[in-house]
């Protein structure tokens, strides 16, 4: 029995040790741990963060180019009728759409369909105003009808989104 008293009195200390040992190192790998997941996530933020705000950018830039005052007096070309202007404004939109649609992932999935609301509303608007008008009448009597019809809109969508992407920057740099 005494035998096994002194083999003990050798034994405890060294677990005790050993268990000690590994609770420390355990503790210290895990803010190893902690500390490297910080890290990559800061540097990730690092390399994201800029390329987020220029998506921002490109989603204000779109939806400014498919405003309808900025858009008709870039698509209008002389002697267009209401019907060729139609399709030429409702090609840009698509195209600048689909050049921009690869920015959704980015931004929130509520300011992403207040963007993609505020290009149907505008395709709407254009399409109304060219309801309104014989198809083979000058495109300059058109265009000054999607105008005043834009106009006449308390709340633009266009508007609405671009303060929403506004807001949503701010909140991403505070």
């Amino acid at each position: 029995m005494e035998e096994y008293l002194d083999i003990l009195k050798y034994i405890l200390p060294a677990v005790i040790v050993l268990v000690s040992n590994y609770f420390i190192i355990k503790t210290f790998f895990d803010k190893d741990a902690v500390k490297r997941r910080f890290e990559l996530k800061y540097n990730n933020q690092k390399l994201i963060s800029p390329v987020r705000l220029q998506a921002y950018e490109r989603m204000i830039l779109f939806l400014e180019r498919i405003s309808p005052d900025s858009l008709v007096i870039r698509v209008a070309r002389p002697k267009m009728t209401t019907a060729q202007m139609q399709k030429a404004l409702l090609s840009a939109i698509r195209k600048e759409f689909e050049h921009n649609m690869s920015q959704q992932i980015y931004v929130s999935g509520e300011t992403w369909e207040a963007v993609k609301t505020a290009k149907e509303s505008v395709i709407k608007l254009i399409n109304t105003a060219a309801s309104k008008q014989n198809y083979n009448s000058p495109a300059n009597i058109y265009s000054s009808i999607i105008i005043k019809m834009y106009a006449s809109i308390d709340d633009s969508p266009t508007e609405m989104a671009i303060n929403m992407l506004k807001d949503e920057v701010h909140e991403e740099l505070l």
